[in-house]
């Protein structure tokens, strides 16, 4: 017989949306302090079915071992390490708050939402071969990229990915560099696990086909939501003093309803993703690895292909793209009015100054919209030389709503990164944007709690919890390899990882 769940009238924290961000950001908070009273809405059925979701999340472990976009070539010539250094360590921000789970005994099996899996980049042609070594070669400086292997050996990439180096023509150079220590992250599955610690042991409310249709100020609390349930059209009314909008796509119709100066000027643009999943057993056991390559010119960031090996409810799944789709909704399970709703006097400026500066992007779109099965499986013979379209099909992936932001020279700009937006006083907190995302889901919702809880993260209670849980929260892993190595060793072992290193 399922637990009844009982909301009370008023609460410390509402987090709006049931997915990884909001169920990371309740969990710290209950573990530095477990007498805040925090409630969770998620407008569907089950949590962590939108972005979060495996098939629907890009990249499942944006860790930069393997994205060439982290690692732009400067004009100059030079590789940009800047961002890949930055995101690798707030990837393993994520690796050590789940260890401390692990460690703590409230998550018992790390094979059910993590996996070793190889991370390459491999390219061809002579321009590319030259950037690859210069971007293994910058990386090679830092001690975490210390293990990183380089070959331009057609039979040691033919080792490390076979599938994709059978038939290949060897006149046409290629390259690759390859990190054991990837992983591949089911963060859907890792959502559920989250939400149920907070829900067994520490009472947390989830309640799902729950929806926050609007915020409002409360004088006497801080907020005042309105929640609706989907299936009975029941209204609840709650206060609380801190409100964390992590809805995904949805987050910026709710912003714009709430009455704070900060969300001037914001809107989004929707991008869907799609796949093509692999339905050959025989296939999908041939390749082991997630391969990125590099994007086209003038396509987006998140367009880079890659063949990825994936663990989905159990079961070892291949993919393929991703190819971009357009839909004017913002969520999966969202309304095609959603985008045209979202414009207004505030942010038609910043719209129209992207759309006008953004026309091969437009094009783009265009393009991916208009290709067939026969295209697509073209695309992939780029990556596996024999494919057959009988052994792939099509698979729509979750929405992507990119931040367009005011800019005072071209009316608007169009960002593929995060962006937390929050009132002065940090009650309001909203995530807005998409890749790295899931990933550095740790590191954000920390930057979430600085905002909405500056004296107490700098409380020495509070400070000592977030060292324990997670060791290099405010301090750069550069500056202490060797006590990063031993904390690296001792998470590969927690989280059943490879630790070649």
């Amino acid at each position: 017989m399922a637990r009844k769940i009982i909301v009370d009238k008023q609460y410390d924290v509402i987090c709006v949306g049931g997915g990884i961000m909001s169920a990371t950001l309740a969990l710290i908070l209950k573990l530095l302090d477990p007498e805040l009273k925090i409630v969770i809405f998620e407008r569907l059925d089950e949590v962590g079915l939108e972005s979060s979701a495996a098939r629907n999340n890009a990249g499942t472990y944006h860790s930069a071992l393997c994205e060439l976009n982290y690692t732009p070539e400067k004009e100059d010539g030079s590789i940009d390490v800047t961002k890949a250094l930055k995101i690798f360590s707030q990837f393993e921000q994520s690796k050590h708050f789940w260890s401390f789970l692990m460690k703590e005994g409230l998550i018992k099996d790390p094979a059910q939402f993590i996996h070793s899996i190889p991370h390459h980049s491999w390219v061809r042609g002579e321009k590319n071969v030259r950037f690859l070594k210069k971007r293994y070669e910058a990386l090679q400086f830092y001690f975490m990229f210390e293990n990183m292997k380089y070959s331009e050996d057609d039979a040691i990439l033919k080792d490390w990915f076979p599938l994709i180096m059978e038939n290949r023509d060897s006149e046409n150079p290629t390259s690759a560099t390859r990190m054991e220590t990837g992983t591949g992250v089911n963060f859907g599955t890792l959502t559920k696990d989250l939400i149920h610690i907070l829900r067994t042991q520490f009472d947390v409310p989830v309640l799902n086909n729950h929806e926050v249709l609007d915020v409002d100020p409360e004088r006497k609390s801080g907020w005042l939501a309105e929640v609706e349930n989907r299936d009975t059209k029941e209204k609840l009314y709650l206060d609380s003093k801190k409100i964390f909008i992590g809805a995904g796509g949805a987050a910026i119709p709710l912003l714009q309803k709430v009455e704070i100066k900060e969300k001037e000027g914001y809107g989004g643009f929707p991008i869907s993703g799609q796949w093509l999943m692999c339905k050959n057993p025989e296939i999908i056991k041939q390749h082991n690895a997630k391969v990125y390559s590099k994007a086209d010119i003038g396509s987006p960031p998140m367009s880079v292909p890659h063949l990825d090996t994936r663990y989905i409810n159990g079961k070892k799944e291949l993919l393929f793209g991703p190819f971009a789709y357009f839909s004017t909704k913002f969520l999966k399970e969202g309304s095609y009015a959603d985008l045209p709703k979202s414009i207004n006097f505030s942010n038609l400026p910043a719209m129209w100054g992207v759309f006008w500066h953004n026309l091969p992007l437009t094009k783009y779109l265009l393009d991916q919209v208009k290709m067939t099965h026969k295209d697509r499986i073209e695309e992939l013979r780029v990556f596996i030389k024999d494919a057959k379209p009988e052994d792939w099909e099509l698979e729509v992936a979750g929405q992507r709503v990119q931040i367009i932001k005011r800019d005072a020279e071209e009316g608007g700009v169009l960002e593929f990164g995060t962006d937390v937006v929050h009132n002065n006083d940090g009650s309001i907190t909203a995530l807005l944007g998409a890749s790295p995302g899931a990933s550095v889901s740790v590191h954000v919702m920390l930057d979430v709690i600085k905002i909405g809880f500056p004296a107490k993260i700098e409380s020495k209670a509070w400070r000592r919890k977030l060292s324990e849980m997670i060791p290099f929260y405010d301090r750069s892993i550069l500056d202490h390899k060797t006590e990063f190595r031993k904390k690296q060793e001792e998470n590969a072992e927690l989280l059943k990882l490879n630790a070649a290193y």
